[in-house]
């Protein structure tokens, strides 16, 4: 059973250029250390974090909850299947507020091209009878 839906675009070019502020601490606040081992070092990289930093934001709409509630970038972290398809493990508050929406599993696409990503995620519940 669907509970919930949320969907988020990020431009690569933003987060180009939080990469290479050296007083910035864009990775350490967005993301974990996972995630950015995952983005690698190369030359898609910016792209990459774009796509996981949309599918943050997207969870937290799916969550209800934006930037509040105690949601933050690090209490939601996108990881890789090994199929290599996006999934999403939650932390803290992150996830005591998907267990009260009854979010059970999360069905994640992103995608990115030129320069935006995007991210869409629906959050899933067990139905009654099931």
């Amino acid at each position: 059973m669907i509970i919930s839906h949320g969907v988020d675009l990020v431009d690569i070019h933003s987060t180009t250029r939080l990469l290479s502020d050296p007083d910035n601490n864009f990775l350490t606040r967005c993301f974990t250390y996972q995630e950015q081992q995952a983005a690698g070092h190369g030359t898609d990289r910016a792209a990459k974090l774009s796509g996981r930093l949309a599918t943050k934001e997207a969870v937290m709409k799916a969550l209800g909850t934006g930037f509040s509630q105690g949601v933050g970038f690090l209490s939601i972290e996108v990881v890789n299947l090994p199929s290599g398809a996006p999934s999403i493990v939650l932390h803290g508050e992150a996830q005591r507020k998907a267990d009260i929406l009854g979010i059970v599993s999360w069905l994640v696409s992103t995608s990115h091209e030129g320069t935006m990503a995007i991210a869409s995620v629906i959050g899933i519940g067990i139905g009654i009878g099931n």
